[in-house]
């Protein structure tokens, strides 16, 4: 499979990318109701071989009347939040760096609900092969890593990574990542065709049970456990359809706790029947090595802390001005009615 090098350098991309979506939102922005009422039919992406926590609440009946539309599949984060800022799509997920940057550019969207994170059972692990030279962040110089987007999760933690030990600006530069399809990132790893191959959730462990690679670094081990990923809506949205939107992110919110409080099994065997159900001759295999959505706060609740990490990242870089933006101002749990005094324990870790 050939890899081919990004056409700008990191910190061009966050910087065009964001300021694309937000002129494109300016314009082009729409709540999808129709008539006076509310809309009941939420557009979105999702994702080959897994099923979405959307897709999940649905599933589970906890949309009621509202349904949701799928209108392709993507990768990528940054992609699929400008989706939603520019109307091709209701809602969209991302990282929560590219949520920062997407709203400091000027894209009117609002965070609404944490969907996925970093603990002990979910995590993002950065591999080499088992007999690579490549030991410390020192020896990533020069080489080539594997992340599924630019400007986002693993290209963050890549660079906190390399910070914390010490590289320069201009070392950290000559650390290339190449964007890859999550699917076949493990392929070029071994393939050697990249040096590094970052590796998430259930395509780390099926990866890891065939042997013969190693991490180098984890996130959790960098940063502990953290939610990394929120869902968006535009402002326009929120204010046009207040019902739809509780009723989306609440039962978004169920969804998580649902898979905290469900036995693992049962959580795959709930997400092989959604994938059969759907009819898109997507293989399930993968989906047995699932464990936890990763999500830190009760619900998906958003707080500053997970939002204030990656302003300092992108201050760091000189993406962002200090002061630019506040963590309070980018997110709202207004619309999310699961706290932790209806939610019941988890049953399981």
């Amino acid at each position: 499979m050939p890899v081919s090098p990004p056409a700008a350098s990191r910190r061009q991309f966050l910087v065009l990318a964001g300021l694309a979506a937000a002129a494109s939102a300016c314009g082009t922005a729409t709540a999808s109701s129709g008539g006076g009422g509310e809309t009941t039919r939420l557009r979105y992406q999702g994702s080959v071989g897994t099923v979405t926590l959307p897709e999940l609440a649905q599933d589970l009946g906890y949309f009621g009347n509202v349904t949701l539309d799928w209108v392709g599949n993507t990768i990528s984060g940054p992609q699929d939040i400008q989706s939603a800022a520019t109307g091709q799509t209701d809602f969209g997920g991302a990282f929560n760096g590219s949520v920062v940057k997407l709203i400091a550019a000027g894209a009117p969207v609002k965070a609404v609900i944490g969907y996925y994170g970093v603990d002990q059972a979910s995590y993002e692990g950065y591999y080499v092969l088992e007999g690579s030279p490549i030991r410390s962040a020192r020896d990533l110089i020069g080489k080539k890593v594997g992340v599924n987007t630019l400007g986002a999760h693993y290209e963050a933690l890549l660079d906190i990574y390399l910070q914390r030990n010490g590289l320069s600006p201009g070392e950290i530069a000559k650390v290339e990542p190449l964007v890859l399809p999550p699917v076949n990132t493990e392929q070029a790893l071994r393939q050697k065709q990249i040096d590094v191959a970052v590796l998430g959730g259930i395509l780390r462990d099926k990866a890891v049970a065939a042997g013969g690679i190693r991490p180098l670094f984890t996130d959790f081990e960098l940063l502990g456990p953290f939610t990394a990923g929120t869902y968006v809506l535009t402002n326009r949205f929120l204010k046009a359809n207040p019902t739809t939107s509780r009723i989306f992110v609440t039962g978004v919110a169920k969804a998580i706790e649902w898979t905290r409080t469900t036995p693992r099994e049962q959580v795959i065997a709930r997400s092989v029947d959604i994938i059969k159900k759907r009819g898109r001759n997507e293989d399930t295999s993968a989906l047995q090595y699932w464990k936890s959505a990763g999500v830190a706060e009760t619900g998906g609740r958003i707080s500053d802390a997970e939002f204030q990490v990656w302003i300092d990242w992108l201050v760091s870089h000189g993406d962002l001005k200090a002061g630019q933006v506040r963590a309070a101002d980018l997110y709202t749990n207004s619309f999310n009615d699961v706290t932790a005094a209806t939610s019941p324990s988890p049953s399981r870790s």
